[in-house]
């Protein structure tokens, strides 16, 4: 019965890691294209998505990806997407 709890959340983490791995880049293109349309932001605001922008993909390609999806997230509600 312990294997079976063991087994179940390795297999739930692995398949949380992997959904997270592809979800970042879909993020990021959602981003560029917004950022392509020039939105209505302030100075302030259009740094801080350029930095959670960044940091996303730093923290994609470095395997931590519920930190990037989390700092693409920022980038997007500040975008309004």
């Amino acid at each position: 019965m312990n294997l079976r709890k063991v087994f179940l959340a390795v297999a739930l983490a692995t398949f949380t890691s992997v959904a997270l791995a592809g979800h970042c880049p879909m993020d990021m293109k959602e981003i560029d294209a917004a950022l392509a349309a020039q939105p209505n932001l302030t100075a302030e605001q259009l740094a801080e998505v350029k930095k959670y922008r960044a940091e996303g993909e730093a923290l994609h390609k470095a395997g931590k990806h519920g930190e990037s999806v989390e700092a693409l997230g920022k980038a997007k509600a500040i975008l309004g997407i």
